[in-house]
């Protein structure tokens, strides 16, 4: 099917499958296509690659695959034609219904396959190839990989793409995966494209990548050309492509076409001079408020007071916080149901399944909520303290105002001053239109190092020159990966011979347990024990609160519930309990959901020199907003930074207000000026007491143009997966490019700088 875009001006209805128009009017009853599907049509038919941004329930998922199944029918597709991958496996599993009735309309298949799908299930599915195969990009390189699934024969007739979440993916390692693996399945159904010679004497590939329509579906990000030109790959400038987004108001055309950019999936590089993106959206109209609690008690209590008889969905910072609030709301009374990651999978479930079908009750959540996983109609969102970025902070208010009459909102309750400058911080961007830009981490050398070595399992052997073509010129998969490949081939890794690679025992003793899974996940998870009550798994729980000392009964706090502890099993990593009346702990170790920003940093700064949120304050948290702006009158001033020593000259800072990676750039540059052991916070650093203001400018006149990347411990290199399959200097260049922030540092270093004295 051929469609000229500019067909767009006519019914878009019109141009989609009379089975698939039939049923969106008789079977769901719709009155019409949303603008973002409308406009989807045209684009989507033409086989144009886009990226589609919308609000949370704002029609995605509908606005690609009604397209694509109308090309599907018109053009007689075959097999396993369209893939659709997800980052949980949670939301493969709350879209396989949907999806499957949207097939079922014309008569073909949708599936899902990911770690939870049965091996019987599975076989089923390589039998019988359903035209729809949902699942996430760890699960397609498995079956990539896997001997038991013939590859070239089940994926020879994909055509296109749908990556749901893509903002989820482009932001860390698991986009440069996801771009890796696609690369990997353009060069599966290029014409032409055979086996990978098993001789180095045969000819070596020269087929071109197959065509392969990518279709993105994102929630609002700042960056939105960037990212569509990000997730083509190597096909970016090579095919037509377009951002559509007609329910958020831009500056640019709704359907602007993305021009030629960086066609090796380079991101746009990050920096404290990014401007608020033209394409940002102007903020959602909504209900939105910020309110100061001072602890989780109260919380609790404002909780359990406000909007009784309505279904309230509570985003907390960590899932310690999900465990106390928990067991506070069950404590007074209200219906509170939890999730998050370290709950086993049964125990979300259940909570969410029991949400989905109440109406006065709470359900109380980490990030993992934040994506489209249905919990049904919500009337309220409440956050604890704030969100990390803005980007969050909308996905989560998406997930109100889904019913005609009602709008979105927003509580903030804040529980720390911290949180409330934060939160105060974040709505001032928010209401400026700002968004993050979606920048993908750079250097990922050790996901390159990964993905050699899922290729030789994939490929059993691929020759030592011509591995470079397989990911088609995309960066940095090719040529110059050239140092990684000898590295893996000098500690065997790989082994090599009469010009062919293919895997080595080191390799087979680092990674080859339980078939290489370990290969095809990206992360490394954090050790947990799995705690069981009889024989049901009630989650998992950090190791430290089975070692800490404590008096009387080892006591837990899992699924809003006390536990106390009968048994340990150091060997299995399992831990028995049993129901306790109360006083359990909750504690897991981890990495935060990232540093905070150059741009969310200097808002709080704003904040703190008189600028006010657009949003409605409580009398408590204007009260207290006054407090905090009075305790820091002496760290800012409108015309640049701080150094602040104290009357007794025993602490000298320097408030930058300048972010974490900045701030970290910038104790690693100034040498014996900075405590080189602190941890550097997002507002200051701490510098020598006996510092003067002409030894301070003397020592930093040149510095913009001589900045270091910060220190590399062995603990952080160590949580670096795939990292020992590296050369140890580009390990730990690879994790210092990506601690650092060297344009906001610079720019920092030229700000002009007043020394003062507390108390002066």
């Amino acid at each position: 099917m051929t469609v000229d875009p500019a067909a767009a001006e006519a019914d878009a209805a019109d141009l989609l499958h009379p089975v698939v128009v039939h049923h969106i009017v008789n079977t769901l009853q719709w009155p019409g296509l949303r603008p973002l599907q409308e406009e989807a049509v045209a684009p989507l038919l033409a086989g144009s690659d886009a990226l589609l941004l919308a609000p949370t329930a704002g029609g995605k998922t509908e606005a690609a695959v009604f397209p694509v199944l109308s090309r599907m029918a018109a053009e007689n597709w075959q097999g396993t034609s369209v893939l659709y991958l997800c980052p949980l496996k949670a939301l493969l599993n709350n879209l396989t219904p949907r999806l499957a009735t949207y097939t079922g309309w014309l008569g073909r298949q949708a599936s899902v396959w990911h770690g939870d799908v049965t091996e019987g299930r599975r076989n089923r599915i390589r039998r019988e190839r359903p035209d729809v195969l949902l699942t996430t990009p760890e699960s397609l390189e498995a079956m990539l990989v896997s001997v038991r699934t013939d590859h070239r024969g089940f994926f020879a007739d994909v055509r296109t793409v749908i990556v749901d979440e893509v903002h989820a993916f482009a932001g860390d390692d698991r986009g440069w995966h996801l771009l890796a693996v696609l690369e990997r399945l353009r060069r599966l159904i290029a014409p032409g494209n055979d086996p990978a010679p098993s001789t180095p004497a045969a000819p070596a590939t020269t087929a071109a990548a197959g065509e392969l329509q990518v279709i993105g579906l994102s929630a609002t990000v700042g960056n939105p050309a960037e990212l569509l030109r990000w997730l083509q790959g190597s096909g970016a400038g090579q095919r037509p492509a377009q951002v559509i987004a007609p329910d958020l108001p831009t500056t640019p055309p709704r359907q602007a076409k993305v021009e030629a950019g960086p066609a090796n999936g380079a991101p746009p590089a990050p920096g404290p001079s990014t401007p608020a993106s033209a394409s940002a959206p102007t903020p959602m109209p909504g209900e939105i408020e910020l309110d100061y609690v001072a602890s989780v008690s109260n919380a609790a209590k404002v909780l359990a007071t406000l909007h009784r008889g309505e279904k309230r969905l509570v985003f907390c910072d960590s899932k310690k916080t999900v465990e106390e609030l928990g067991q506070a709301l069950r404590a007074l009374g209200v219906a509170t149901f939890l999730s998050h990651a370290s709950l086993s999978v049964e125990e979300r479930r259940r909570s969410e399944e029991a949400f989905a079908q109440a109406r006065d009750c709470v359900i109380v959540a980490t990030s993992t909520l934040e994506l489209g996983i249905d919990v049904g109609d919500l009337d309220r969102v409440v956050q604890i303290n704030a969100p990390a970025t803005v980007a969050s902070f909308l996905q989560r208010l998406g997930r109100t105002g889904r019913r005609a009459g009602t709008t979105r909102n927003c509580l903030f309750l804040a529980l720390t001053d911290s949180a409330l400058l934060q939160a105060a911080g974040l709505l001032l961007l928010w209401g400026r239109g700002w968004v993050e830009p979606v920048v993908a981490p750079p250097e990922p050398r050790h996901i390159v190092a990964q993905q050699l070595l899922a290729y030789c399992l994939q490929e059993k052997r691929i020759g030592d020159r011509t591995w470079v073509d397989e990911w088609n010129g995309l960066v940095p998969f090719d040529r110059s990966a050239e140092p990684i490949v000898r590295h893996l081939v000098r500690l065997g890794y790989l082994d090599s011979d009469g010009g062919m690679l293919f895997i080595g025992p080191e390799a087979e003793r680092r990674f080859g347990h339980r078939h290489f899974s370990e290969l095809t996940a990206v992360f490394t998870a954090a050790p947990e024990f799995t705690v069981l009550a009889g024989r049901d798994e009630i989650g998992r729980t950090d190791p430290v609160l089975l070692t800490d000392p404590v008096e009387g009964p080892r006591l837990l706090l899992l699924a809003g519930r006390s536990w106390r502890v009968t048994h340990i099993d150091w060997k299995r990593r399992r831990c028995f309990v049993e129901p306790a009346e109360s006083g359990g702990r909750a504690r897991w170790l981890g990495l935060a959901d990232g540093a905070m920003s150059f741009e969310l940093a200097r808002a709080m700064r704003e904040v703190l020199l008189g600028a006010d949120p657009p949003v409605p304050l409580t009398r408590r948290a204007t009260g207290r907003l006054a407090v905090v702006r009075e305790n820091h009158l002496d760290v800012v001033h409108p015309g640049g930074t701080m150094i602040v020593r104290t009357d007794d000259l025993t602490d000298v800072r320097w408030w930058t207000w300048a972010g974490e990676r900045a701030n970290r750039t910038l104790i690693a540059s100034l040498g014996d000026l900075a405590d080189p052991l602190q941890a550097p916070t997002a507002a200051y650093l701490r510098l020598r007491t006996d510092l003067t203001p002409p030894g301070w400018r003397a020592a930093t006149a040149d510095l913009p143009s001589r900045l270091c990347l910060p220190h590399v411990s062995d603990e952080a290199l160590a949580g670096l997966k795939f990292n020992t399959a590296l050369p140890p200097r580009l390990a730990e260049a690879t994790l210092a490019t990506r601690l650092a922030d060297l344009p906001t540092a610079a720019t920092v270093l030229r700000e002009p700088v007043r020394f003062t004295t507390l108390g002066t």
